[in-house]
C-alpha cells in the first residue's frame, strides 16, 4: 500500500537523537531552545514556544489570549478537530466560517458577512483560527485588517504550512497574526515524532504560552510575585499543563529543519506532476494562488461524481484495492457527533459539506518514488476517466 503520507528519517536524524540519549539531558535541556530559535529564525518570528503537539500549541495560544467562558472562537469546518477543540478546552463557544470553493481555505467574503451580522448581534468572536489547508496560505493581510476593524485575535493554524509563503513572506512570521501554530507530526513537512510550536512577535504572549506549557510554573526572578528565599524557589502562577517538548524530539527537529526547503520543493514537483496528469479528468484539482507557495502537506482532489458515475465510497475503495492509500481530509468538524450535540446541523456550511462528500487525499511525500507516483496516476485514471 502506498500511504498518503510518510516521514523521512535519515541516519543523521538517528545520530542526532542518539547523541541526546547519551547526554545528560533527554527531556528539558539545550536542544529545545535551540530548536525554538532555529524555527523562529527560519520564518522570521521573534519568539517561539515548543510543545508536545500542534494541539497543545493551539491550546496554550488560546489560553495566552485569555479565551474563556462566554467568549467565542471561529474557525474553518474543513480542518482537523483540534482547530475547534482548542476553544472548547477553554470553555468558549465555537462557530465556523464556510470555505472558499476554489482554495478550500476560509471564505473571506463569508467571514466578513458573518462578522457584520455578529457585530449587530453583539456576538463577535474573541479569537479567529484560519487554517492553511493542505499547505496553502490564507490571505492573512485581509484577515488582519478585519481583526483590527472588529477587534478579535488571530491564531494562524499553519499545522500544514511550514515552508509555505505568501508574496515571498514565510508562513509563521506573524506579521498578520498574533500567534502562528505549526505541527511536527510524522506526516507533516518536518517531524519531531510528535510535537508542535507556537510563534509570536509579542513577548508577553510568548511568556504566557511558556508558562501554560509547564504547569503554570516559573522560576524567572523578574516574574516572581515575592522575593525568592533561595535558589530552589518557584511559583505556580497559572493552572498550566505538562505540554513540554523533550530534547529527544527537538534534536530530531533540528536535524530535519535544514531539509525543509528540499522537502517542500519535492512536494511541489510531485503536485505539479499530478496536476498535469489529471487535468483532463472529471476532478477538481487543488489551486494555488499566484502569490502563494504551498507546502503541499496534502494533495487533495475533489471528485465530480456526476461525471464519474460512481459514489465517493466506490472510488475510495477501488483505489484502496489497487494499493493506493487514499484518505479523506476532512469530514466537516461541525458534523462530528460532539459538535452536533452543541447544536450544529447539516446544511449550515454547505461548501465544507460538499468538500467532505467529494474530497480524496492522494499519496504525496518527499521520498515518494516516480514509479510509485505513476502507479497512483494510472489507478486514478482507470477509475475516474469518463
Amino acid at each position: 500500500m502506498i500511504p498518503y503520507g510518510r516521514q523521512d528519517v535519515t541516519e543523521a536524524d538517528i545520530d542526532a537523537v542518539v547523541e541526546v540519549l547519551r547526554s545528560d539531558f533527554i527531556t528539558q535541556g539545550p536542544a529545545v531552545p535551540r530548536f525554538e530559535d532555529a524555527v523562529a529564525a527560519k520564518v522570521g518570528a521573534e519568539h517561539s514556544v515548543a510543545v508536545n503537539s500542534g494541539t497543545s500549541a493551539l491550546h496554550v495560544a488560546c489560553l495566552a489570549l485569555g479565551l474563556g467562558p462566554g467568549d467565542r472562537l471561529w474557525t474553518s469546518p474543513n480542518t482537523f478537530v483540534a482547530s475547534a477543540n482548542c476553544g472548547r478546552y477553554c470553555r468558549a463557544d465555537v462557530d465556523f466560517v464556510d470555505i472558499d470553493p476554489l482554495t478550500w481555505n476560509m471564505d473571506l467574503s463569508e467571514l466578513e458577512r458573518k462578522l457584520m451580522q455578529a457585530k449587530k448581534d453583539g456576538q463577535l468572536p474573541k479569537v479567529l483560527v484560519p487554517v492553511h489547508f493542505a499547505g496553502q496560505p490564507t490571505d492573512q493581510k485581509e484577515i488582519w485588517e478585519l481583526a483590527e476593524e472588529y477587534g478579535f485575535w488571530v491564531i494562524e493554524d499553519a499545522s500544514h504550512a511550514i515552508g509555505a509563503s505568501r508574496n515571498g513572506e514565510p508562513v509563521g512570521s506573524c506579521r498578520w497574526s498574533d500567534i502562528t501554530v505549526f505541527s511536527f507530526h510524522p506526516v507533516k513537512i518536518i517531524t519531531t515524532a510528535e510535537g508542535g510550536m507556537a510563534l509570536t512577535n509579542d513577548e508577553e504572549l510568548a511568556e504566557q504560552m511558556s508558562l501554560f506549557r509547564t504547569h503554570g510554573i516559573t522560576r524567572e526572578a523578574a516574574r516572581l510575585q515575592q522575593m525568592a528565599p533561595g535558589p530552589w524557589y518557584y511559583e505556580q502562577q497559572q493552572l498550566g499543563f505538562n505540554y513540554r517538548m523533550t530534547d529527544i524530539q527537538a534534536a530530531l527537529g533540528l536535524s530535519q529543519l535544514p531539509r525543509l526547503e528540499e522537502y517542500v520543493s519535492r512536494r511541489n514537483v510531485l503536485a505539479d506532476r499530478y496536476n498535469a496528469a489529471f487535468k483532463d479528468l472529471p476532478l477538481q484539482l487543488p489551486i494555488v494562488l499566484p502569490e502563494n507557495r504551498s507546502a503541499y502537506h496534502l494533495y487533495v482532489i475533489r471528485l465530480k461524481l456526476n461525471e464519474i458515475q460512481k459514489t465517493h465510497r466506490e472510488v475510495f475503495e477501488e483505489l484502496r484495492q489497487k494499493g493506493i492509500g487514499v484518505n479523506l481530509h476532512y469530514m466537516p468538524v461541525h458534523l462530528q457527533p460532539y459538535y452536533r450535540e452543541l447544536g450544529f446541523v447539516a446544511g449550515q456550511f454547505p461548501e465544507a459539506e460538499r468538500h467532505g462528500d467529494e474530497a480524496m487525499t492522494l499519496p504525496l511525500y518527499p521520498k515518494m518514488m516516480d514509479d510509485e507516483q505513476e502507479r497512483v496516476i494510472v489507478a486514478v485514471r482507470e477509475i475516474t476517466e469518463r
